[in-house]
């Protein structure tokens, strides 16, 4: 018999867990957001050259079919609000392959919902009434800080984001022992913002504090709506509490043909990385050009917050059966 068939949560955070989602689904009941199911498995994938998925097969004889796990029901979602479904939320379980970690499984929970008629001010109110609640009477938070993408990035790096100079990039990375960067992201900006955003900026951001971040450079947002005064930036925001980034949002891009296009330049940038071939959805581009309500949606990992609702020191911590164990 195998000695690692135990959990390696305790009972004590199978009961937050379940407290946590209770809170969850009555803080959206309040506010009228519907609760929602939608699949797992779809014939459609993101694009995202930063993300890895997992591919099954389905078969029905004479027939084969390659189907993907869900990175995050996104999409799915996205189709029922276009169908008139107003706002609407989720609990659900997200893939991501080749994660694994401290912070990472590649099976994780995922809360992800879409406001209808919010913009991405009226979200970041809603992100913070809800992290309120949810640590109310569990852990102390100061006060809510709220940053642009550009100002936290320049404070402690001295760049500017806006702006890409390679040799810039590069000098800057020598001077803070981070020589792999030149090797790893080259001449692209996005990969470049990442990794110095990670190394130099995230660990110090919400220090006991709910820090929202908004207002990111236009190479990082496939999804959403590129600012209206700021051609520069888009509307999306990042939430991050004691350096661990916790959920990411959007006001939704609602194009059709900006998002497919979008979408090739990303199927573009896998076949020049030679990333495993990804699938366009081309029912949510359908599903856009049917009309998708303007809307802000945000994603939270469910298990990052428990994590540091219950001081723990790794996501294994608060999962019943992480992949070693699954």
């Amino acid at each position: 018999m195998l000695g690692d068939w135990r959990p390696t949560c305790s009972v004590e955070h199978l009961r937050l867990r379940a407290q946590v989602l209770a809170d969850i689904r009555k803080f959206f009941a309040e506010r009228s957001v519907l609760e929602v199911e939608t699949p797992l498995l779809s014939q459609g994938i993101g694009t995202d050259p930063q993300l890895a998925f997992f591919t099954t097969e389905y078969s029905l004889v004479p027939q084969k079919q390659t189907l993907f796990l869900q990175t995050s029901p996104e999409f799915a979602m996205k189709r029922l609000l276009a169908a008139g479904s107003g706002s609407i939320y989720q609990i659900a379980k997200a893939f991501r392959n080749g994660e694994s970690g401290r912070f990472h499984n590649p099976e994780f929970t995922m809360l992800e919902w879409y406001h209808v008629g919010f913009k991405l001010a009226e979200l970041m109110d809603e992100c913070a009434d809800l992290i309120a609640r949810l640590f109310d009477h569990r852990k102390s938070l100061m006060e809510t800080e709220r940053f642009t993408y550009q100002a936290i990035f320049q404070r402690y790096t001295g760049l500017d984001p806006l702006e890409f100079s390679y040799p810039q990039y590069c000098a800057y990375a020598l001077d803070n022992q981070l020589p792999e960067a030149v090797s790893i992201c080259g001449n692209d900006h996005a990969i470049w913002l990442d990794f110095i955003f990670s190394h130099k900026v995230q660990p110090y951001l919400g220090r006991n504090a709910l820090c929202m971040v908004y207002g990111f450079p236009v190479c990082q947002s496939s999804l959403a709506r590129i600012n209206e005064h700021d051609p520069l930036i888009t509307d999306r925001v990042e939430l991050f509490i004691d350096g661990v980034e916790l959920g990411n949002g959007y006001f939704e891009l609602t194009d059709a043909k900006e998002q497919s296009e979008r979408f090739d330049k990303e199927l573009d940038i896998r076949r020049q990385r030679n990333l495993p071939a990804s699938v366009k959805d081309e029912r949510l581009i359908a599903a856009l050009q049917a009309g998708l309500p303007e809307c802000s949606g945000m994603a939270i990992g469910l298990d990052r917050l428990l994590m540091l609702l219950s001081d723990s020191a790794s996501i294994e911590d608060v999962l019943g059966f992480p992949v070693n164990r699954a």
